[in-house]
């Protein structure tokens, strides 16, 4: 009976969707639970920073289509905020939140390895959507001072506040990366633990193990044809 409930209470439940809908959740997801109480309040501020920052992908969408409809020449970029607010969505939750999820349950140097190389990445992006070069699909300064000096004034303005919101998030994945950072130093983590961590991995797994033995057999084989 106990292991029955332990296992319903762990289903997934994230991304929480309703019940009628084809698709189940993919996660399980649960930051007071599975994560240590000193570092709860981390995740949680990283997750929150996961949503804004996809919130903003969306407004960012948003400015873009009015550019477009202020003016027809930026098509291209207004593809291309679709395709960032697509890509970077479901990426950045699978490539850098759930790894730095892992790294804090698990105290895994390997997943905070991980998250370090694909944040530090992000957040390179988050200072190229605030600057907004014309072109790239990114409602940053540049693009939003332009357009309200030669096109709109209205659709300016909203493209400054998607800067604003730009440029928060760029901060604030700074601040986070650091803070991070400093936690994992203070962990007694380190890269040798990250590649035992990796090579346990792989050698656990059946597919590489089964794998190593047919090449181990094939190898001894050959060794022993005339």
């Amino acid at each position: 009976m106990g292991i029955v409930l332990y296992k319903r209470a762990r289903q997934n439940n994230w991304p929480p969707l309703p019940k009628f809908f084809p698709v189940k959740p993919c996660f399980y997801q649960d930051i007071s639970v599975e994560i240590p109480q000193d570092f709860q309040k981390t995740v949680s501020l990283m997750y929150y920073l996961w949503l804004c920052s996809t919130g903003t992908l969306l407004l960012n969408f948003l400015a873009c289509l009015a550019w477009f409809c202020a003016d027809s020449s930026q098509g291209s970029g207004f593809g291309l905020s679709i395709l960032w607010a697509l890509l970077f969505t479901p990426c950045s939750f699978l490539c850098w939140y759930r790894p730095l999820y892992k790294a804090f349950r698990s105290d895994s140097s390997f997943n905070f390895f991980l998250f370090f190389f694909i944040y530090f990445v992000q957040v390179v992006f988050y200072v190229l959507q605030a600057i907004g070069i014309s072109g790239w699909g990114f409602s940053g300064w540049i693009a939003a001072l332009s357009v309200m000096r030669t096109i709109s004034v209205g659709v300016g303005v909203f493209m400054m506040i998607v800067a604003v919101l730009l440029t928060a998030s760029a901060v604030l994945g700074t601040v986070m990366l650091k803070r991070i950072h400093s936690i994992y130093r203070r962990t007694g983590a380190s890269f040798q633990k990250a590649q035992e961590e990796f090579a346990a991995g792989v050698f656990s797994n059946q597919a590489v193990r089964t794998a190593a033995s047919n090449a181990a057999a094939g190898a001894a084989q050959n060794a022993f044809r005339p």
